[in-house]
């Protein structure tokens, strides 16, 4: 899913001043082109197209707010709690309802009001209904205004979460910080470079993709550590979502720095071991010491990088052959 296609989302006199200006161009051309009318015909015609277009102008950018909105409850369950998270899951839907409603309104009014321009035999009733019918669109628009400017924070927000390809057979590297997660992503990606950032406030959801003849892997560096799940900060509960949403499997990375001892690095994989299944890689073997090296894979089954690419690709393959 993009969501960098997410148009901005203006005020609402600037959809009046575009409906009422298009309404007034396509009047005086109409005005112009109009011969063997009498007065009153003429107007009558003139005020038909007006209010014609701004109903027209007005919904063709309401429906464009609308559908450039994903549809939420079809959305990927990832992306449905990164909403969840990072906006009010019910302001949001209840928004893109008042445009909805918004958008009905519009409609119902300009069928009213086409009806009582048509039946109209009163010439100083014409000018008086395009008004009326100016004024009550113009408060339907008005109304709705906390819900566009709240719709496009929404969409300032949303144009920040990571394109995931959620159908997609999805690895997380996951480790402390600093481990050596994002060389790692870096290098089984290297071949078919294919990485990107997608920030997050201040932290970031890294990808990469490691390329086959016949099928691709989604490789995610999760930042966070998830070690304490009772007082995640906001980027672990994204590593989380990512975690519990995306991960077909997970590479966890033990750094033999021991920046973070080994004792919290092996609470971190016992807390992702129980839901996921975990291949080992150990990073920095060029400058730890032989001694830290040796404590952590005399102790586990680690993968090096060819390794692990190979196991990945045979886990997808193996995958395949199930569905």
């Amino acid at each position: 899913m993009n969501f960098q296609d997410l148009k901005k989302v203006e005020k609402p006199q600037f959809y009046l001043d575009v409906a009422l200006n298009k309404a007034a161009k396509k009047a005086d051309d109409k005005r112009n082109t109009i011969t063997g009318k009498n007065r009153f015909e003429k107007s009558k015609q003139i005020e038909m197209i007006r209010i014609e277009v701004i109903e027209s102008v007005l919904n063709e950018h309401l429906l464009r707010i609308e559908k450039s909105f994903p549809s939420i409850d079809q959305l990927d369950q990832f992306y449905q709690e990164l909403i969840k998270l990072t906006l009010d899951y019910r302001d949001l839907k209840k928004s893109l309802g008042a445009v909805k409603w918004a958008t009905k309104t519009i409609r119902i009014l300009f069928k009213t009001y086409r009806s009582k321009l048509s039946r109209c035999s009163d010439m100083k009733f014409i000018n008086k209904l395009r008004r009326e019918y100016v004024g009550r669109v113009s408060s339907v628009v008005n109304q709705i205004k906390k819900n566009l400017l709240y719709l496009d924070e929404c969409r300032k927000t949303m144009r920040s979460y990571p394109a995931v390809k959620t159908n997609m057979f999805t690895v997380c590297i996951f480790g402390f910080p600093n481990a050596g997660k994002s060389t790692l992503l870096k290098e089984m990606t290297n071949a078919n470079p294919e990485v990107n950032s997608y920030a997050f406030t201040t932290k970031k959801l890294n990808f990469g993709y490691i390329k086959t003849n016949f099928f691709k892997i989604q490789v995610i560096d999760t930042p966070g550590t998830l070690n304490r799940k009772d007082k995640m900060n906001y980027i672990e509960t994204q590593a989380h979502l990512a975690l519990e949403h995306l991960a077909n499997l997970v590479v966890y990375v033990f750094d033999p720095m021991f920046e973070y001892s080994l004792n919290e690095q092996e609470k971190l994989l016992r807390r992702i071991s129980k839901d996921k299944e975990v291949l080992l890689y150990l990073s920095k073997t060029d400058i730890a010491s032989k001694e830290n090296i040796e404590m952590i894979s005399k102790k586990y089954k680690i993968l090096n990088k060819e390794e692990l690419t190979e196991k990945l690709i045979k886990k997808v393959k193996v995958s395949q052959l199930e569905l």
